[in-house]
């Protein structure tokens, strides 16, 4: 779906705020899109898996067990790189524990400021910014 007008010039105000606040981050998110790396190296995962289980197969077929052995090995590797590089590529969100005072950052003041989502904080320092 399209951004709207006001959207895209707000997504334009905080990409300019961005690079004013810190301009070797900014550089650094430009040069490469981590999403893209990512379903790389999990589509890498998951051929290896293929590839893995058809050595797996054929090591008994051709009696020779460690062509088996090989064969498990490079599956699970491909199993190994798609489950650590699963987060990455699809930007799924690891579920937190809620906890009595709600989720977030909110509740718990300014002490989890680390593990507060990096869209979180970006929107928060551009409306500290243009509140003022």
């Amino acid at each position: 779906m399209p951004l709207s007008e006001h959207e895209q010039r707000l997504l334009e105000q905080i990409e300019r705020a961005l690079v004013d606040d810190d301009p070797k981050f900014a550089s650094s998110v430009r040069t490469g899109d981590r999403r893209l790396k990512a379903r790389r190296k999990l589509q890498l995962g998951a051929l290896l898996v293929v590839i893995g289980l058809a050595v797996l197969v054929a090591g008994p077929a051709t009696g020779s067990v460690p062509l088996g052995v090989l064969g498990f090995l490079v599956a699970f590797g491909g199993v190994t790189l798609g489950v650590l590089n699963y987060r990455a590529a699809t930007g799924a969100v690891e579920a937190g524990p809620a906890g009595p005072r709600g989720s977030g950052a909110a509740g718990r003041g300014g002490r989890t400021r680390g593990r507060q989502p990096m869209k979180n904080r970006l929107e928060e320092r551009f409306r500290r910014r243009y509140d003022q």
